[in-house]
């Protein structure tokens, strides 16, 4: 049987809906293959008396009869009737379960919840009722609701103008497998690679459960990407095509930022993303954005010395920036693909910009590498793009620290030991003199470098460098 691997804040939270002396109202919402179902399924095992999934594009008739056949299946009795509207559903369900709630905790499971909701269905009135009237004063009942549909969720479930209007009592935003989850996950199933081929594996395809389910023992990550990426049956080979509409209504416009900032490996202001996808300034804008932060494909940043409003948002979805690097325009197909494609040119861009983003997501773990996971710290992204002749300058990773000092982190992806030459010596300098100019900080800056393999000791690094971070302090807890 399968594990339920990490996890652990989410567990804690759905410990205390558990552990509550009242009614509780869990949302749970994430992108598409994350695992929400297998999350409550496994952790609910034993509370669960009753299960109804929404049906993608199905009719109301659809959705009442598999809801009585839902009903029939979890009170393990005759046949129930198929109910005639939603009011009546739940009519139903309060006389079933009643009986099984006086002493003892129970569990709804409602998921894929937005599919539910056919136009004019009167669904969302009748649970509203459902929830005020009679489930929120059932001391020993969970009632659990769960979507892919990322925006349908926060619009309609989280900010609820109306019936539901503050009423969701646990909230789950469920991400992806950071590197350490994603390891136990793949040992658990048998799978060894060292951490080298996890690094790869994620950089393509994120953590992911359901993409990382498709890892075979005894597979290199080459081979699961010719695949699952390079073969036109491979579950990646689509993905892209179907993920997005599948979670947003107005797709379009949530793949048309996605990919101006794949092409943008510094990340855009919300300016220049509207005059990239040539979008308005209004609040649909902000909706856009919010419902692929909140999905996970985005994060914004806010930059060193600078407010919410300058925020900097980058591609932070390990498969979407793979997608459209290699797999969409790509011309040959099947094994030996992905060995060709890895000695391109545009795959030395796409590994930092890769690499780059997982150690943004990792940032905690790189903060207790560098011994300040007591010391408070803002973590951003910062840049300079000078409008003159003057240099600009980027940098990867800075962590601002409360002790009057700051890392400034400078990220490679290679395949060894990362070599610091004279050249590239100047280039770091430059930009820590840069940083220093235009940010005017009295602080005491710390060059700190992020590599896979480490770095040569030679008198450049000596020089420079007062602190270096391997990829193996990405994979710690």
């Amino acid at each position: 049987m399968e594990q339920l691997i990490g996890r652990e804040e989410e567990k804690l939270l759905l410990q205390r809906a558990l552990d509550s002396n009242e009614a509780e109202l869990v949302a749970i919402y994430g992108r598409r293959r994350i695992g929400k179902t297998f999350l409550i399924r496994k952790f609910f095992e034993k509370q669960i008396i009753f299960e109804f999934s929404g049906i993608h594009n199905a009719t109301l008739s659809d959705q009442l009869a598999n809801f009585g056949q839902a009903l029939t299946l979890s009170m393990k009795s005759l046949p129930v009737e198929t109910p005639v509207n939603w009011r009546q559903a739940f009519n139903m369900l309060e006389k079933c379960i009643g009986p099984l709630i006086k002493k003892q905790k129970r569990v709804l499971f409602f998921d894929e919840f937005p599919w539910i909701q056919t136009p004019r269905s009167g669904f969302m009135q009748a649970f509203e009722y459902f929830w005020n009237m009679w489930a929120s004063r059932q001391k020993n009942l969970v009632v659990v609701i769960c979507g892919s549909a990322a925006s349908w969720m926060i619009q309609k479930v989280i900010n609820n103008r109306g019936g539901l209007h503050n009423r969701v009592t646990k909230r789950i935003r469920l991400l992806p497998f950071n590197l350490s989850e994603t390891a136990a996950y793949l040992k658990s199933r048998k799978i060894n690679l060292d951490q080298y081929q996890l690094l790869q594996l994620y950089m393509a395809m994120g953590g992911v459960p359901l993409y990382l389910k498709e890892v075979n023992t005894g597979e290199s990550a080459a081979q699961v990407l010719d695949r699952t990426c390079f073969k036109k049956s491979g579950l990646l080979h689509d993905e892209f095509k179907i993920l997005y509409h599948s979670l947003f209504e107005k797709a379009i416009y949530h793949i048309e930022v996605v990919r101006a900032l794949a092409a943008k490996s510094g990340g855009l202001t919300r300016n220049e993303i509207i005059e990239a996808c040539s979008l308005t300034s209004g609040g649909g804008t902000t909706q856009l954005l919010e419902e692929l932060s909140e999905s996970g494909f985005i994060t914004p940043y806010i930059p060193f010395d600078k407010t919410v409003r300058d925020s900097i948002y980058k591609l932070t979805d390990e498969y979407s920036l793979f997608y459209i690097k290699f797999i969409e325009n790509i011309k040959s197909q099947g094994a030996g693909t992905w060995l060709r494609l890895s000695e391109s040119t545009s795959w030395k861009s796409w590994s930092g910009l890769a690499f780059e983003s997982i150690c943004l997501k990792h940032a905690q773990q790189i903060k207790k590498a560098i011994g300040i996971a007591d010391v408070y710290t803002e973590v951003s992204p910062w840049r300079y793009a000078s409008k003159k002749k003057e240099q600009g300058a980027q940098i990867d990773l800075l962590f601002d620290r409360k002790d009057n000092c700051i890392n400034l982190c400078e990220i490679k992806f290679t395949l060894s030991e990362f070599i610091i030459d004279k050249n590239y010596a100047a280039v770091l300098k430059q930009k820590e003199a840069i940083f220093r100019e235009r940010t005017q900080t009295r602080k005491t800056l710390f060059l700190t470098l992020i590599t896979t393999y480490g770095a040569k000791k030679n008198n450049n690094y000596i020089n420079l460098i007062q602190k270096e971070i391997t990829m193996e302090a990405l994979f710690k807890d």
